[in-house]
């Protein structure tokens, strides 16, 4: 079951999304602002965004920008009602993968949302994550370190995972513990702190870099 982001401000506008995709058998999480839409679409847990242009927090231009720069590859469908050729265009550009304008029929709306699920689920399956001389194996769940070969925990696992698909963007400890342990765990934890250890122990002390008031990154190159 495909899951799909929708990042609406206008509550009517929200409700009327989520409840066609859910009728049409699409499983939907919304939020109101572009800051928490940035946050939940970096998690890699969605098939699909729904974006809006007009938002609180950071406008959908941003979180269209910020996740491309992050190497988040969700299709993203613009739901706006600028109609604009400038912005259509700078929406195209910085990353969206279709625009729609307000009003819209939901018909429309659907179609492409299966359009661009059906190109996603065409593009080559990613099986290796590589950075550098660090390689992650997504089937075997086994992480390389030049010529050696480490286990890692199935917390490490997918701490690494997410370290490899953002190289060289500092992640926040809030961001980690969203994606790693879920959203309700406790943010004074220093749990975070304890893992990325437990990887450098593992896979050298240089994978993953201390960015003081800010989080950790992975290196490029």
């Amino acid at each position: 079951m495909n899951r799909i982001l929708i990042v609406e401000d206008e509550e009517r506008i929200a409700s009327f999304v989520e409840k066609g995709l859910r009728s049409n058998g699409f499983t939907t999480t919304v939020v109101t602002d572009g800051d928490a839409g940035y946050e939940y679409a970096l998690t890699g847990g969605f098939d699909l965004v729904v974006l809006d242009i007009g938002l609180p927090g950071r406008d959908g231009f941003t979180v269209l920008r910020e996740l491309r720069e992050a190497r988040v590859t969700v299709p993203v469908i613009v739901l706006t009602a600028r109609d604009s050729v400038r912005d259509t265009v700078a929406g195209l550009e910085g990353g969206a993968d279709d625009w729609m304008t307000k009003p819209f029929r939901f018909e429309e709306l659907l179609a492409r949302v299966r359009l661009r699920l059906r190109t996603a689920a065409r593009a080559p399956e990613v099986t290796v994550l590589r950075s550098g001389s660090l390689s992650l194996d997504l089937r075997t769940r086994r992480a390389r370190s030049g010529e050696r070969t480490v286990d890692l925990t199935a917390r490490e696992f997918v701490l690494l995972e997410l370290f490899l698909r953002h190289p060289g963007q500092v992640l926040s400890r809030e961001q980690i513990l969203s994606h790693v342990w879920g959203y309700d765990f406790d943010p004074g934890s220093n749990i975070v702190d304890v893992y990325v250890r437990t990887l450098r122990k593992k896979l050298g002390a240089e994978r993953v870099e201390t960015v003081r008031g800010m989080g950790y990154r992975l290196p490029t190159g």
